[in-house]
């Protein structure tokens, strides 16, 4: 197993997910990394661990460097079983080694693993010596766990935050100039939009308490190490965190008979009329993960939908509770639809819409059955409106 040295005597010695397509509802279609990383000291030191599937992996590049049993500390920096799925198996093998974590991480892993071994609370701020380095704990609640902590290592201008400024991303390139900066904002947005984005406020609180900090490589939980991209990687998360968007729409949407199809059509012909650059998602065709990256880039969206059984359809349901639990802001909102004999299921999306504050600055159109040519007319004429609000 190849192993990866960042600084001196740090190692990645994690593990690559080459198949993994689905991260809870989220589609990973570049796979993933479950990163973990081994501090060579005094005192030597993991910090996270890997998914339990790959324990053998990971164990494996240890092993190249040091018998597992010296180990001395594991840093749980986060409890998701992604990274704290191993600890128990590794402490088979480093039975003297204490597992350090955040005051909720000690609650989290006695909940996962039922006392199966013992955990330290170190508190935020506090500081670990291991002879050479000095390892600093940071709690960052809600980034995206109650329990989430980063590790610093001032001595190394290391930073080792866990899942911020992570990617899905499976590659045998470790670095971020490897792979390259458009493959990485791509994957980083994605990864933003369907996991961090609710707790934007408290990343940009978590940015704040590590301001200050000398930086000149981080070291997420998922993707590639940060070395040359830091400060393109932090000037995204700064948009990201105030929710700042582009004169731009994504048009979302489901039909049946293609009546709400060639509404949304319509509307995206007035929109572009009007100067607003548009993104199509048909919910039969695209995931909604995948989706989510343009509602974060768009200051617009627009959902479309026909009515089944007197209900939104189950795709266009499915996207208004993925949205709801993700909480983007600062948008403005238009629905959209056709119905056969109840015209009242359009008031499900406004009412969403209102529900997350979005300005519906046009009212919405309901259109029985087929459109006729005026009303698709119309709908062009709704789209150059919405575009001057857009703009």
């Amino acid at each position: 197993m190849n192993i990866v040295e960042l600084k001196p005597d740090i190692y990645w010695v994690g593990a690559i997910d080459w198949d993994l397509r689905n991260f809870h509802g989220y589609l990973t279609q570049r796979g993933t990394t479950y990163n973990a990383y081994l501090i060579m000291d005094e005192k030597i030191v993991l910090v996270d661990t890997v998914k339990a599937h790959k324990f053998e992996e990971m164990v494996a590049r240890i092993r190249r460097i040091v018998d597992p049993a010296k180990i001395d500390y594991i840093i749980s920096n986060h409890v998701e079983m992604d990274h704290s799925g191993s600890i128990a198996k590794l402490l088979e093998l480093a039975p003297n080694a204490k597992v350090l974590t955040s005051t909720r991480g000690e609650k989290g892993l006695a909940r996962h693993y039922k006392g199966a071994f013992d955990t330290e609370v170190v508190e935020s701020g506090s500081t670990l010596n291991i002879r050479k380095r000095n390892l600093t704990f940071v709690h960052i609640p809600m980034v995206h766990w109650p329990d989430s902590m980063v590790t610093y290592i001032p001595e190394d201008k290391l930073l080792l935050p866990n899942d911020a400024f992570g990617q899905h991303i499976a590659s045998h390139e470790r670095f971020d100039d490897e792979v390259g900066w458009s493959i990485l904002q791509e994957e980083a947005a994605k990864y933003y939009a369907n996991i961090v984005m609710p707790y934007g406020d408290q990343v940009k609180k978590a940015i704040g308490a590590l301001e200050g900090l000398e930086i000149d490589m981080i070291g997420p939980s998922h993707g590639v190490i940060l070395r040359s991209h830091i400060g393109d990687m932090l000037g995204e998360y700064a948009k990201w965190v105030d929710h700042q968007t582009e004169p731009r729409a994504v048009i979302i949407y489901d039909s049946m008979w293609g009546s709400t199809e060639a509404m949304a059509y319509k509307l995206y012909e007035g929109l572009l009329e009007g100067g607003v650059p548009v993104v199509m998602r048909n919910l039969k065709t695209n995931h909604i993960s995948d989706i989510m990256t343009d509602v974060m880039r768009s200051r617009a969206i627009i959902l479309g939908a026909a009515t089944l059984n007197n209900n939104v359809m189950p795709t266009v349901g499915s996207m208004l509770t993925y949205l709801k639990g993700l909480k983007p802001k600062r948008r403005i909102g238009f629905a959209f639809g056709s119905y056969g004999w109840n015209p009242k299921v359009l008031g499900e999306m406004e009412s969403f819409m209102d529900d997350l504050g979005r300005d519906r600055p046009i009212e919405s159109v309901n259109i029985n059955f087929v459109p006729d040519p005026e009303e698709l007319d119309g709908m062009k004429e709704k789209g150059i409106e919405l575009a001057k609000h857009i703009i």
